[in-house]
This record gives structure tokens, C-alpha cells and sequence, in this order.
């Protein structure tokens, strides 16, 4: 199973702004930079409870009919959303991965701050495609946070838009699942 992170953060690292807010994420225009395709290629998608609020206040349902396992420990109410196919799941990314493997999915889009960093911190991401806003924000929630041992990764590309935006793309090879 092959697990992706595709997200946009400012200059600084930041994935949003300490409550959560996007909207500097358009600072580097609407010019499409990837995200269709990577997202075409994907069958299922999990986000931590935090991103599926802040999904929730988009207004529509921002994943189509694509699965989307939400990660809490705690009771979720998804009656909010219209039209989508919503799971909640919770554990270490490790028995994620297998759970998500065992019913068939090849292809996982990790996104969210922590979920991005617990499935970082625990081997589980094998592809990083990284989109640099051209704008420095100065706190809010980081893309990175600690992790247990280096992470290598292989420089894929590095491509410039336009409008600014800067994507450069890395591969950390096969995850470590048990």
C-alpha cells in the first residue's frame, strides 16, 4: 500500500494558522500545481479529527465519493456530511495502514498536522509532495514536528509556478509496516 502527503504550507512551514484557518493558501493563486491528478490517483483518504472540522465549515463535502476514515478516539458525529463515504477509525498509524490494507485500498492520501506527523514519525508515508506558498504567516500549526530517528528522503523534482508557488516532491521509500 502506498501512503502520500500532497499539502500546501506557507514560506515559514505552516500547514494553517494557529486556529485553523487556510486562507493563505491563496496567496500563490488558484493555478492548478498537481493536486486533480494526485488526488485522482488515490482511493482512500485519511485526516484527524481536527481537519475533518475544519473540512466541515468548507460548507460542501470536499472529498467526492472517495472513503475518508476520520482518526479520533472519541465518538464523531457525521451526520454533516452530504453525499460522502465517512469512517471513523482510531489507533497507531501502523494498525491504520493494515486495517486500511486488509480491505483492499491501495492507495492512501494522508493529511491533516498530527496525522501527517504521527504517520511520518512512525514510517508509515512513502511519498512527501510539498507546495510552498509564497508567504510568510509566522505561527500556526507546523508541517513537522519531532521525530524518532532521521528521516531520509530521495529528491523527486522541484517545480515552480507561476504565481509563485514552489512543489518539490520526495520519496522515503517503502513504509515500515509490520
Amino acid at each position: 500500500m502506498n501512503l502520500s502527503v500532497f499539502c500546501g504550507v506557507s514560506v515559514d512551514g505552516f500547514l494553517a494558522r494557529p486556529d485553523h484557518a487556510l486562507d493563505f493558501l491563496d496567496a500563490g493563486g488558484q493555478e492548478p500545481h498537481g493536486f486533480e491528478e494526485f488526488y485522482g490517483s488515490v482511493d482512500v483518504v485519511v485526516i484527524g479529527r481536527k481537519t475533518f472540522e475544519v473540512v466541515l465549515k468548507f460548507g460542501s463535502w470536499s472529498y467526492g465519493k472517495k472513503p475518508v476514515f476520520v482518526l479520533s478516539s472519541r465518538p464523531l458525529d457525521f451526520s454533516a456530511v452530504k453525499g460522502g463515504v465517512v469512517e471513523q477509525m482510531s489507533g497507531e498509524p501502523a494498525k491504520i495502514v493494515r486495517q486500511l490494507k486488509s480491505r483492499g485500498f491501495k492507495h492512501a492520501y494522508i493529511d491533516g498536522g498530527v496525522t501527517i506527523q504521527r504517520f511520518l514519525a512512525a514510517g508509515c508515508v512513502d511519498r512527501l509532495v510539498i507546495t510552498r506558498v509564497p508567504v510568510l504567516i509566522g505561527a500556526g500549526i507546523p508541517l513537522f514536528g519531532p521525530v524518532p530517528r532521521d528521516i531520509s528522503l530521495r529528491h523527486v523534482a522541484t517545480r515552480s509556478y507561476k504565481g509563485g508557488l514552489v512543489q518539490s516532491e520526495y520519496e522515503i521509500g517503502a513504509a515500515q509496516i509490520p
